[in-house]
């Protein structure tokens, strides 16, 4: 006897899930909007008007940034198909990247603590550009330049802007807590809204206007040149430690020592490493899981619903960080345990309900249930980056921040290099469980995370404690 959940997958009809993902697009949009309006006074952190003005300015530059770099990925995989290449040698050129990203980056990231982090954001533009240019040849050997160039360029991404951004901030007197507004802003803008619009905006460049897979390029290589003229013209140089006694080597040390002496460091790289890399596998894996017989989906309105949800969970996060009765190491472990559950779904309903073996058609039943959970996900990645940039402000050592951060890059790249090389060896089931465990094994070294957080802060307040008995005047009659 087979179970009605055993059964042959039904299908949804591509125009009923089209409608299902625009409701779903459209329901998202309203708790966005709903969340970020009902925002009350208690929600909201009064700040002075300098730092707003510095907010605005890096946010400004941080979506340029991001425009840049959403306007490129949707049309990557796609160009190198027009050129004529295939899926073995495609799959090559983004090893490359992410190769180039573990060793070259890891270089010329550290290098921003001592050269200056403004001087490596400005690198990171003109690298992003030339890797832009490359694709306008056909040639593989030009096409795999570009694509280490890239890798160079995502190094700096993610950690010149947030080292210049932290050392900025302190370097100004402003408070601690308003950085959280920084970083939750800067997702929200940057992984959120500027994605879909960027989304939209390469659609109709290729689509509509049809000005070719190279136009969203393009595109992003103005973007990212107006972000260096507004970086060029209105930031100022700071340096992690600039001492001329130290070479690369020194800092490489340097950093491996701060990691292996401090778990709180160590453990907050693991827990990145982890995150990412479970995020980076399920960025290539979406697609064919909801669609394993190439079934038709919507793609764009999928990518948009992510951002959407991605939006939704920064706003949860700017009003958990801006709460002081809610510690960013306690509500972290909650989101990797929804994290890791949402991505069980994959492998769940493989053995709940039977897979179907049909070419084409609408989504199966069991796609709508993961196309829900992925959405939860990607709700949790919104609250991840927020946070893991909160902390990181808390735990990494100003003078080795860029090189620690990259550090933390080098497993991640390493990872995602063994997927890519090896997507075609396990069941994409298989491959969902084992980031899976991934976000669940996190979660732990959270909890662990936050225990030496809350012992660390008792020996702290006895030391102060003792330190004011001290300096406290004996009375003398």
């Amino acid at each position: 006897m087979i179970l009605p959940c055993q059964a042959q997958a039904k299908r949804v009809p591509f125009r009923c899930l089209y409608i299902c993902v625009e409701m779903f697009l459209y329901t998202l949009s309203k708790m966005v909007a709903a969340l970020e309006l009902s925002k009350s006074n208690k929600d909201r952190v009064n700040t002075s008007a300098a730092f707003n003005s510095f907010k605005n300015n890096y946010l400004l530059v941080y979506s340029l940034m991001m425009a840049g770099d959403w306007l490129q990925g949707p049309y990557v995989y796609y160009l190198y198909t027009t050129y004529g290449f295939g899926k073995g040698e495609i799959g090559q050129l983004f090893i490359a990247g992410f190769g180039s990203s573990m060793l070259f980056g890891t270089i010329v990231g550290s290098l921003a603590d001592k050269q200056g982090r403004k001087r490596a954001c400005v690198t990171y533009c003109i690298t992003y550009i030339l890797s832009c240019i490359t694709k306008h040849s056909p040639q593989y050997k030009v096409l795999m330049v570009g694509r280490v160039l890239g890798g160079i360029a995502t190094s700096l991404l993610f950690s010149a802007f947030e080292s210049w951004l932290v050392a900025e901030h302190f370097k100004r007197g402003f408070d601690q807590q308003w950085l959280s507004l920084t970083f939750s802003k800067a997702v929200f803008l940057g992984n959120g809204l500027v994605a879909i619009l960027a989304g939209l905006f390469g659609n109709l460049l290729v689509d509509t206007l049809n000005l070719g897979p190279v136009s969203p390029f393009d595109a992003a290589s103005i973007f990212l040149a107006i972000g260096m003229a507004v970086i060029l013209s209105s930031w100022t140089e700071n340096y992690g430690d600039p001492s001329e006694n130290k070479d690369l080597l020194t800092q490489f040390k340097g950093a491996a020592v701060a990691i292996a002496s401090d778990e709180k460091i160590a453990l907050l790289g693991a827990i990145q490493s982890l995150f990412e890399g479970s995020m980076y596998t399920f960025v290539f894996l979406w697609t064919p899981a909801l669609s394993p017989n190439d079934e038709d989906i919507p793609h764009g309105f999928i990518f948009a619903t992510f951002m959407l949800a991605s939006m939704l969970g920064s706003s949860i996060a700017s009003r958990l960080l801006a709460s002081n009765s809610t510690r960013v190491e306690i509500y972290m472990q909650i989101v990797f345990v929804i994290s890791s559950a949402s991505l069980l779904l994959p492998l769940l309903t493989n053995f709940l309900v039977t897979p179907s073996k049909v070419k084409g058609g609408g989504i199966t039943f069991a796609g709508c249930l993961q196309l829900l959970g992925f959405c939860t996900f990607e709700a949790c990645v919104g609250i991840f980056w927020p946070s893991i940039m909160k902390m990181r402000s808390q735990y990494i050592p100003e003078e080795a921040r860029s090189t620690i951060m990259n550090f933390f890059r080098i497993p991640l790249n390493i990872f995602v290099c063994i997927v890519l090389y090896n997507v075609n060896a396990f069941p994409i089931t298989i491959m969902f469980g084992m980031c899976s465990i991934f976000l669940f094994v996190a979660s732990i070294l959270q909890r662990r995370l936050a225990a030496i957080g809350d012992k660390s802060k008792t020996e702290d307040w006895a030391m102060m404690k003792e330190r004011d008995a001290e300096a406290e005047p004996l009375n003398v009659p």
